[in-house]
């Protein structure tokens, strides 16, 4: 009996002794990581100056996640016209006033030629395109082949011109056609602009009730929205919830709903096509892939899904928001609502009013 005793008693004293063990190996453990993390939080040298960082969290908590607007003029009166902040462990730079934003983008323009690499847009775009890719050999061979290739198809030219103004018929009975009703001028302005563009990259004009654009629309929307949010940021910082199923995981799905309409269409041109006969942007590209062959280029099939999707983005999101802006104006504003008819008017006509 005293045996038995004395074998449990010393069964006990090791397990006691391992896991006190055990837990001082992790508190060192998480010690060592808390002091790497503090100091990998510090700014380098000759960064600009800004408000103290915290581990992991960086400046997330002197920022308005919503709307950090108010927040950056705040912080530039305490630390100058450039300061710095992180955004959970990455830092960012930001820039106030005429004289700054001058000298970055128009002095040393080609210091400042390349894109902040946000993991979570890179990730949802899978690191291809060209509206937020890095400057480099790709940036610049897909930006010189769409502006040759946007210009062949009319923009800046008359032909554009005429595309607009069919289109904006269109608009004008959605309007009409909304008398007494309610209606979204956000999804209508993004219909507009998404079938402009959609005839360049498609050749195609798609109703208003389609159920491509129609998705697409949405989709471009919903992802902006949670681009431009706190999941975003939340995303960026803590790399161990990116697969989690958290609302940023919605980014992903809309992104490979739009992918999955783009590549059946491509699929569909290339039944179609008559090589060096191109009828619209993507037989443009399907051309050059078969021009270059493996010549080591970045052009590929791959590539031109997403930088579809990133030409019809930035030709939709952008013009919708600045007609969507207008509109707001000219409704807070009724007592200018004629002057923009007699601007038009005189430019046409070559009077003044």
């Amino acid at each position: 009996m005293y045996s038995v005793t004395a074998c449990q008693g010393l069964h006990l004293s090791s397990s006691v002794k391992y896991r006190n063990m055990f837990v001082s190996v992790f508190l060192i453990w998480l010690f060592v990581l808390f002091i790497f993390i503090l100091f990998k939080s510090q700014r380098p040298k000759n960064f600009p100056p800004g408000p103290p960082i915290l581990p992991v969290l960086g400046n997330l908590l002197n920022l308005n996640l919503e709307n950090p607007l108010k927040d950056f003029d705040r912080l530039s009166k305490s630390y100058g016209k450039v300061f710095s902040v992180y955004i959970g462990p990455k830092p960012a730079v930001v820039i106030n006033g005429l004289k700054a934003i001058k000298e970055a983008i128009v002095i040393k323009a080609a210091d400042f030629s390349g894109r902040p690499q946000d993991l979570f847009v890179n990730d949802v775009t899978k690191r291809k395109g060209v509206i937020l890719a890095d400057y480099g050999p790709s940036w610049r061979e897909h930006r010189r082949f769409a502006l040759m290739t946007l210009r062949n198809f009319g923009l800046g030219k008359k032909s554009m011109e005429n595309r607009i103004n069919d289109e904006i018929q269109y608009t004008i009975k959605t309007l009409e056609s909304s008398i007494g009703k309610t209606l979204s001028p956000r999804v209508m302005f993004h219909n507009a602009a998404s079938n402009i563009i959609c005839q360049v990259l498609f050749g195609t004009r798609y109703e208003y009730d389609d159920d491509m654009i129609k998705v697409i629309v949405q989709c471009f929307t919903e992802n902006t929205r949670i681009a431009n949010g706190p999941w975003a940021m939340i995303y960026d910082s803590l790399p161990i919830i990116h697969n989690l199923p958290l609302p940023f995981r919605k980014a992903f799905k809309n992104a490979e709903i739009c992918e999955n309409y783009v590549i059946h269409l491509v699929n569909e041109f290339k039944k179609t096509r008559v090589p060096g006969e191109p009828r619209h942007f993507v037989d443009c590209y399907l051309d050059e892939l078969e021009k270059r062959g493996d010549d080591g280029s970045s052009f590929s099939e791959a590539q031109l899904i997403i930088y579809s999707l990133d030409l019809h983005f930035a030709g939709t999101d952008t013009t919708s928001n600045t007609l969507l802006t207008g509109f707001l104006y000219l409704m807070n504003y009724p007592h200018v609502q004629g002057m923009p008819v007699f601007s038009v008017g005189a430019i046409h006509f070559g009077r003044t009013f």
